[in-house]
């Protein structure tokens, strides 16, 4: 399972994640097609269950250039591909349950879970700054 072209799927699930949560602020918000010529105005607006939707969407597209990075140093520079393919499982499941803990406002686990999805690509790179 650990193939390069499973890590491919890997990635393009982090990166529509964000959408994901995007989604989820749109529709938890009440957003209608009247909203769409100002979208970023319309979520500024929202609270509750929207905000904190539209905040895991922001911060999931702020993680991605570091994880993007870490994934694509690590197969140019040969580091093998099962653990990158790990690494890169366990940086999308913590970075669904981080978002999961956002929306239930469970602050406390929603900042143990960014941790740690972090920690993932950073391992990545620490790992393939030593071969």
């Amino acid at each position: 399972m650990s193939s390069i072209n499973s890590l491919i799927y890997v990635i393009l699930a982090a990166c529509l994640l964000p959408y994901v949560f995007a989604w989820i602020a749109k529709l938890s918000g009440g957003f209608t097609l009247k909203d769409n010529q100002q979208p970023r105005e319309f979520m500024a607006r929202t609270t509750g269950l929207a905000a904190r939707a539209n905040a895991v969407q922001l911060n999931s597209f702020e993680s991605l250039p570091l994880f993007l990075t870490s994934v694509l140093l690590a197969e140019y520079l040969v580091v093998p591909t099962a653990i990158t393919f790990n690494l890169s499982i366990a940086y999308l499941v913590l970075r669904l349950l981080y978002g999961c803990a956002y929306l239930a406002n469970w602050a406390t686990l929603r900042s143990i879970l960014w941790l740690l999805s972090m920690a993932c690509p950073v391992l990545l790179l620490l790992l393939t700054a030593r071969i």
